[in-house]
């Protein structure tokens, strides 16, 4: 795509190719109203300045670990309260799966750090596990 003219634009394969995307995936954005390319006399869709900026949008939404649901959301609303309102539901969905990773990753560091020969019978990860459970009591090893 030349900088030189609004008219240029690219075929869906060239859009794919330059974002590293399947056609398939491209074509399924546009089914769900992600993406609305031109079409030319052909009736082939032609992808604009401005379609290309949507994929990359799209892109970074999904790194960011938006679904594609919420991404067409965000793009479908003019209201800023309305996103703000999405993205502190997505914030505080994100924020919760950080924190059960963290304490996935303790539990895994606790059993990789213990000196037991097997760690399901030390008293740290008993508690660690007891805690998860939410009993708050250790579960002891059997005699």
């Amino acid at each position: 795509m030349k900088s030189s003219g609004e008219n240029e634009s690219l075929s869906i394969g060239a859009l794919g190719e330059r974002f590293g995307l399947a056609t398939h995936v491209l074509r399924h954005w546009e089914v769900m109203g992600l993406l609305t390319p031109v079409r030319d006399a052909a009736g082939r869709r032609r992808y604009r300045t401005a379609d290309l900026t949507r994929v990359a949008l799209i892109l970074r939404a999904k790194e960011a670990g938006l679904s594609l649901d919420t991404i067409r959301s965000l793009a479908a609303t003019a209201e800023p309260a309305v996103r703000r309102d999405i993205l502190r539901h997505e914030a505080e969905t994100l924020r919760s799966r950080i924190a059960a990773a963290q304490a996935s990753l303790e539990l895994i560091e606790c059993a990789l750090d213990c000196d037991h020969e097997d760690f399901t019978q030390c008293s740290h990860f008993r508690q660690m596990v007891a805690d998860r459970i939410g009993t708050g009591v250790a579960v002891h090893a059997p005699a």
